[in-house]
């Protein structure tokens, strides 16, 4: 079933600048010291069903990616140009999935940022979303000179086999090269709402940038956050993950970023099924370790 959660903007504000809402006391170590399993997230661009190209269409494309989805079993997903009708169909075939998120203009209409969620291992404690603009309780508010809403949707969850709690954050840049000014600023926004929670609670961002590693985005960015893909010696797949359906990448846009956790295994998943490319992006896969 579409699982979808409301709440005014008012809980967003309260959620980042009030740490006591958050339980913060560190969960128990294992009884026999050893570490607690990992947790396991995804960045997904779906891409939307704008194309009309045999194999490109939603249509065509939507079976594998649920099977990637499954394969991968991720406790959180995080994806980028979700509209309703694709955020239905995948919760539909990913019976165990909830999501939320509101539309880049507001209300249930255009691109999401929906965050997907295993109901069988995460709960969902607080959630919301916030606009990259002067104004970001302002749905559909844009800012800096780019033509179209950016915004971010997160939550807060808590496992629910050991009663971690962690932050997962969801985000989309703009997409033009001249837009690297306005990604800069996304970019501070976001780490400024991060900086606002508790140290205590691990964070995910995962997001499709539009813009690649060492740019000026990414530096403001690694204030904060560390690149998971550089936390592994050897991460599998390719670099890069904008391949336009060709299954050849021409760009390093999707990253996973973290405060508090640490990567174990860092994949890229160029996954074709049956000969289908779920997108025009490679999902990320990433097996994350608790801070200690």
């Amino acid at each position: 079933m579409l699982h979808r959660l409301r709440r005014p903007a008012a809980v967003l504000l309260l959620a980042l600048s009030a740490p006591l809402l958050a339980n913060t006391a560190a969960p128990a170590a294992a009884a026999d010291g050893t570490a607690p399993a990992p947790l396991t997230v995804m960045s997904f661009n779906v891409r939307t069903p704008a194309d009309t190209e045999p194999g490109k269409r939603w249509e065509d494309r939507r079976d594998a990616m649920v099977k990637v989805i499954t394969d991968a079993h991720p406790a959180v997903v995080g994806t980028q140009e979700l509209v309703q009708a694709q955020a239905r169909y995948l919760a539909d075939h990913l019976p165990h999935y909830r999501w939320f998120g509101q539309g880049r203009r507001g209300g249930d209409g255009d691109e999401h940022m929906g965050v997907f969620y295993d109901s069988r291992v995460v709960a969902l404690e607080q959630h919301g979303d916030f606009w990259l603009s002067d104004t970001p309780q302002v749905a559909g508010s844009i800012s800096w000179g780019h033509p179209y809403p950016r915004m971010v949707s997160w939550g807060l969850f808590r496992r629910l086999d050991d009663g971690r709690q962690f932050y997962l954050f969801n985000t989309h840049l703009p997409y033009r090269q001249e837009d690297e000014p306005a990604r800069v600023r996304g970019a501070q926004a976001i780490v400024h709402h991060l900086q606002q929670l508790p140290a205590s609670i691990p964070v995910v961002l995962t997001g499709d940038f539009n813009t690649e590693p060492g740019s000026p985005t990414y530096q403001a960015f690694t204030t904060l956050l560390q690149d998971t893909r550089t936390q592994v010696k050897a991460p599998a797949g390719p670099q890069r993950t904008f391949h336009d359906f060709t299954g050849t990448p021409t760009a390093q846009l999707d990253w996973v970023l973290v405060r508090g956790f640490r990567a174990r295994q860092f994949t890229t998943l160029d996954t074709r099924v049956d000969g289908i490319l779920p997108s025009d992006h490679f999902p990320l896969r990433v097996e994350l370790d608790w801070p200690h």
